[in-house]
């Protein structure tokens, strides 16, 4: 939280053309925003749209442009601080920047790093993930909010959730189109919900996993069939282990085994890296494994099995 003293950090981030200036504009004459309090406004790349000097000086906003990723320093903002005096700051941040050079930066004193806010243009997202995914997941990992623009019905909006959802699990996602915000869009699942038995394919174990934890109320007290490797180790309760499978979250070098604890009476049984098929209800409810709430599953059946014919699932 920000002490009365405290200078609020905005970064917004995303990449070239994704809407941020449009987003800052929008932001910075709201009435919760356009108090009257001065506004340092640091712009690191120029795209399209610009921003109207005289519109600025109405929002008591002086903007500087800062040109290359080393400048960005602890010593720049100490300047900052020093010659404008800001109450607040908001950074429109390159997209092609690393993270890590502003969350990492020792801050000056009475700045905070208050919210990060990353920007997609819905329209052109999938491109940025299937050629540059390793930029998008830095974009993505420590933002507190993902805002998606220019969305359409067309557009696979579910699956783009879901591989936000993959690497930030805190992040508020927000879709917006033409008219304003999305509250509310069919997100479509490769299975059925409401089958007495929710048949989990085996490429769909990344998005279960997901959906299973953003939308706790599908799947609570209800039974799931899936196929997934045993890991087993004494830190676990006994009579558990956790299946799961090893899911790509970034690039082949970024592999993570991710399942839900699930109880067995025979669980003894079963060695770790054992490939088997699972009956289970799940039950959402509070683990200490997790030291959480969170999906648990307590097995009807298991059963030896072939390994699937590909080893790493995905969330999309």
């Amino acid at each position: 939280m920000l002490n009365n003293t405290g200078i609020p950090i905005y970064l917004i981030a995303g990449f070239l053309e994704g809407g941020k200036t449009e987003f800052i504009n929008f932001t910075m004459q709201q009435e919760y925003f356009n108090d009257g309090e001065k506004t340092l406004l640091i712009v690191c790349e120029e795209g399209e749209e610009e921003y109207d000097p005289a519109l600025l000086a109405k929002l008591h906003t002086v903007m500087v442009t800062l040109e290359s990723e080393s400048a960005l320093t602890t010593e720049f903002l100490k300047e900052m601080k020093k010659k404008y005096r800001p109450q607040r700051v908001i950074i429109e941040y390159n997209g092609m920047w690393r993270m890590s050079t502003i969350t990492d930066l020792k801050l000056p004193s009475g700045f905070e790093l208050y919210q990060i806010v990353t920007i997609f243009d819905a329209s052109t997202f999938q491109l940025y993930l299937d050629n540059m995914k390793s930029l998008v997941i830095d974009l993505v990992s420590v933002a507190d909010m993902i805002v998606f623009n220019r969305c359409t019905t067309e557009l696979p909006l579910s699956m783009f959730k879901r591989s936000i959802r993959a690497v930030n699990r805190q992040g508020d996602v927000i879709f917006e189109d033409e008219n304003g915000e999305l509250e509310d869009f069919e997100e479509e699942l490769p299975y059925d919900t409401e089958a007495p038995v929710i048949e989990i394919g085996e490429d769909d174990f990344g998005i279960w996993y997901v959906d299973a934890l953003d939308h706790p109320e599908r799947y609570d007290n209800k039974v799931v069939h899936f196929k997934a490797r045993i890991l087993r180790t004494p830190a676990f309760p006994k009579g558990s282990f956790l299946p799961g499978r090893n899911a790509m979250t970034c690039c082949a070098d970024d592999v993570a085994f991710i399942g839900f604890l699930c109880y067995y009476e025979h669980a003894a049984d079963f060695k770790s890296r054992q490939w088997v098929t699972i009956t289970a209800r799940l039950r959402w409810q509070y683990c200490e494994a997790y030291r959480d709430e969170g999906p648990v599953l307590y097995a009807a059946a298991v059963e030896d099995s072939q390994p699937p014919k590909e080893d790493l699932v995905y969330f999309n």
